[in-house]
């Protein structure tokens, strides 16, 4: 099960996707995660990459993001988060694409968002070429990205939790 761990929705359940590559973010990672960013929340336009059930984007939704743009090529995973929208009650301040997330960052403009979040699939190297993307070109104030600890991704600043680590990108 996941849930909104805190905010305005917090402690309501999310529909996960019914497909085997979906790993969603575990409650204590996405914790550290949204502390971590605490502030920047607030108001913040929101890129959710490789969304799955959508929790990273509808979290930051709970802490006061002004929007969220979801991004997942599932159709498992649209099908959840369009059930997570609308249980919420958020639609007005999300936007969903079903389309590959590398493909949707190559279009955006320089700091189009605010944020922008990541948890790809660990099984291929999305996360190495998302940086690559950004560093290309930051179409997000900050990039913040969940993979495995045993990858080293740069950046700014990496947290590790067990085999997991968050590493996050400033834009220049």
């Amino acid at each position: 099960m996941t849930r909104i761990i805190a905010g305005r929705y917090g402690g309501r359940r999310l529909v996960i996707p019914k497909d085997d590559r979906v790993r969603p973010t575990a409650d204590r990672v996405r914790e550290a995660w949204m502390s971590i960013l605490g502030d920047r929340l607030l108001d913040a336009t929101v890129l959710d990459l490789f969304a799955g059930s959508g929790a990273l984007g509808l979290e930051a939704i709970s802490r006061g993001a002004s929007h969220a743009t979801l991004v997942d090529i599932g159709r498992a995973s649209i099908v959840a988060i369009d059930a997570n929208v609308a249980a919420l009650g958020v639609a007005s301040q999300v936007t969903v694409h079903h389309t590959d997330a590398l493909r949707f960052v190559e279009r955006l403009g320089p700091a189009e968002f605010d944020l922008a979040l990541a948890d790809p699939p660990y099984s291929v190297p999305y996360a190495q070429r998302l940086v690559a993307a950004f560093n290309t070109q930051p179409f997000a104030r900050l990039l913040a990205v969940e993979h495995p600890a045993s990858v080293s991704l740069g950046g700014n600043d990496t947290r590790r939790y067990g085999d997991t680590a968050l590493t996050f990108l400033h834009a220049p």
